[in-house]
């Protein structure tokens, strides 16, 4: 569980808006509130009187950020366009206010009642999943991959300064791109379907990029590591794949500076290492 933001004003803004969005979309909070990483977002479940059940999800972002059309405000209605087309929640609606400088988008989504795979994104136990399991999401994965899109999940200027300094190799030059989930990690995947959430990243990068990014955060847990190594072993074990695990590398060591999947720190040098 996050934490909200350090400053009190800013906390009680997000709670206000929160309050405010869930009156303006005429739902009801039912549940714990619950922090994303840094007190950037807010959610709570909530029950609509048409939809049912909902998530209510709280971003804020400088304002100006949101007016230009900052990747990750736009993310989720983006996303819309995969609804009934892969396993994800669909959205149901959106809406934004203004305060002190700050923008505020309130995402009504459907409610995935079913468990995610893990609590936080680094995999610390054995994903113990079905065979049916990995097909769902080989095929989502495929249908995301085939889906045009404009957006840029990552691009080839940051791959050509983080892959040297955090990799210490020679950042690849990518010629193969895809769309991706590109945050593709086991708190973001669910037990049973499995459905995909937090769509809010989602764009261009290097082919392979998902397999590789879910593979990476599973990496304390070798089997699972293994296992997703074999469910995509035609994508991660490719150049274009291998240069994918390189760039997913760089970005979770670039990461780990700044305090984040500092417990990977070990295992992603392995596998820089062991990448030929």
């Amino acid at each position: 569980m996050y934490s909200p933001p350090s400053d009190p004003a800013a906390e009680q803004r997000m709670r206000t808006a929160l309050a405010d969005a869930a009156g303006h979309l005429h739902v009801q909070i039912t549940g714990e509130l619950r922090w994303g990483v840094g007190g950037r977002t807010l959610c709570a479940p909530v029950q609509h009187p048409d939809d049912g059940a909902c998530w209510l999800r709280l971003a804020t972002l400088p304002a100006a950020k949101a007016d230009a059309g900052d990747r990750l405000w736009t993310g989720t209605a983006d996303a819309a366009r995969f609804d009934g087309k892969v396993n994800k929640p669909r959205l149901v609606a959106i809406h934004d206010t203004y305060r002190d400088g700050q923008a505020l988008r309130a995402e009504l989504t459907e409610y995935v009642s079913e468990p995610v795979c893990a609590p936080s994104p680094v995999l610390l136990q054995e994903l113990d999943v079905t065979g049916m399991w990995w097909a769902s999401l080989r095929a989502d994965l495929a249908v995301i991959a085939t889906t045009g899109t404009d957006r840029r999940a990552v691009r080839q200027e940051w791959i050509d300064r983080a892959v040297p300094r955090y990799t210490g190799r020679p950042a690849p030059r990518i010629t193969e791109w895809t769309a991706a989930h590109a945050d593709l990690h086991p708190a973001n995947l669910t037990r049973h379907t499995p459905v995909i959430l937090d769509w809010e990243g989602h764009g261009l990068a290097p082919a392979g990029y998902d397999p590789a990014m879910l593979m990476a955060h599973c990496l304390l847990v070798p089997v699972t590591a293994a296992r997703v190594r074999r469910e995509f072993a035609d994508v991660l074990e490719t150049e274009p794949g291998r240069a994918a695990q390189l760039v997913v590398a760089a970005e979770l060591l670039q990461s780990a500076e700044r305090g984040y999947y500092t417990e990977l720190v070990t295992s992603l040098r392995n596998l820089v290492q062991s990448l030929p």
